[in-house]
């Protein structure tokens, strides 16, 4: 029986008592759930027809969000033309507050894009990076980027809190870092998850960026199979997309003092380590921006999130861009695991888009200004 797994990521993870949600072909349904109740497992039906709930979320594309850009709709998902475009408007309507750059290319090519954002109040800044969109299918991701930047230049002139922000710090803000699989999800698999480089011995292709990274590299909760969703690559950094992002991080750590990457879904904020059970050397100043975090994130809606170590709090994986950054100095790493827990899953509707970023906004603008305190 072939089955996507949604969550937990990979097979491995998968003990006595583990919640899994997978996603079935529609021919493999009617063969999986009689072997379900044979085995007295049980079962919840979450989306009974996938194919419509696809169809439902994409198939008004054609004619809408094709005005200007000044009325650019942050309540709907956008394809990486869109983002791009978006991203050339801003960096030429704001250019006081933005500048946007690429770090380097995709496999297939594509520019990789970043925005800087904030006041050049002066020559030394500390900065906080956020990436968004490592697994293509995670649409909110990318969303949330946007809408965090859409925030930043509409509350810089209103809200202290923001102005204190830009003026403080930069933030180097990658919406797509997985662009090609993005572009990939929107055009062939909704639910494809991995790059799209290729492999020459296996017909199968792409990376799980996220897998991907010189940090235990292929230990525990990655797979050395290229047609597996959380293979590890050939190497490390071989993908160009996180070999390139490795390099800037590397380039500007000591500048760089908070790590923050977004992912669907599961409701979850993580920490390092994600590759080992065992505490960080700065693990109480971490500990309390997380708790303040989700406490700020829960205010908005009374949506729950659970935080902690990844290892623990998730699961074991290896190879991960958090850690990664942790181990390389940046002294706040986090993964956002962002809403839901499996209701809808990776289709999380449009009208969840406005929710989901207001509260995660609370969340992050909380741990940015944690990090302008000081905490031993």
């Amino acid at each position: 029986l072939q089955v996507d797994l949604w969550q937990p990521s990979s097979p491995f993870y998968i003990v006595e008592g583990t919640v899994t949600d997978v996603r079935v072909p529609q021919n493999t349904s009617r063969s999986l759930l009689p072997y379900l109740q044979q085995a007295n497992i049980q079962y919840t039906i979450l989306i009974s027809d996938l194919q419509k709930a696809i169809e439902n979320q994409t198939g008004l594309r054609s004619h809408r969000n094709r005005r200007s850009l000044s009325e650019y709709n942050y309540e709907v998902y956008h394809s990486l033309e869109e983002i791009q475009g978006w991203m050339h408007h801003l960096n030429k309507t704001h250019s006081d507050l933005v500048h946007m750059f690429s770090v380097g290319k995709s496999y297939e090519g594509r520019p990789l894009f970043v925005l800087k954002l904030g006041k050049r109040s002066r020559p030394y800044k500390k900065a906080v990076w956020i990436d968004c969109g490592i697994h293509a299918r995670e649409w909110i991701g990318p969303a949330f980027c946007q809408w965090f930047v859409k925030e930043a230049l509409q509350t810089y002139e209103t809200d202290p809190a923001m102005r204190k922000m830009l003026t403080q710090l930069y933030f180097y803000i990658m919406p797509v870092f997985n662009v090609d699989g993005y572009h990939f999800s929107w055009t062939n698999d909704r639910f494809w998850r991995k790059t799209r480089s290729k492999n020459t011995r296996f017909r199968c292709h792409g990376v799980d960026a996220n897998r991907n990274w010189k940090v235990k590299w292929c230990d525990e909760g990655a797979s050395f199979h290229p047609c597996d969703d959380t293979y590890c690559g050939p190497f490390p950094e071989s993908e160009p997309e996180v070999k390139a992002v490795a390099h800037f991080l590397r380039k500007h750590r000591k500048q760089i003092k908070a790590y923050l990457s977004f992912h669907a879904y599961a409701q979850m904020l993580l920490y390092p380590y994600s590759y080992k059970y065992a505490t960080i050397p700065n693990f109480s100043c971490v500990e309390l921006a997380a708790y303040n975090a989700v406490n700020a994130l829960q205010s908005a809606y009374g949506v729950r999130y659970r935080y902690g170590p990844a290892s623990s709090t998730l699961y074991v994986s290896s190879g991960s861009s958090m850690d990664w950054a942790y181990k390389n100095g940046i002294p706040y790493a986090f993964a956002f695991e962002l809403r839901d827990t499996g209701h809808f899953g990776f289709l999380l509707p449009e009208s969840l888009i406005k929710p989901t970023c207001t509260e995660t906004m609370l969340a992050v603008k909380n741990i940015t200004l944690h990090l302008l305190k000081k905490c031993h």
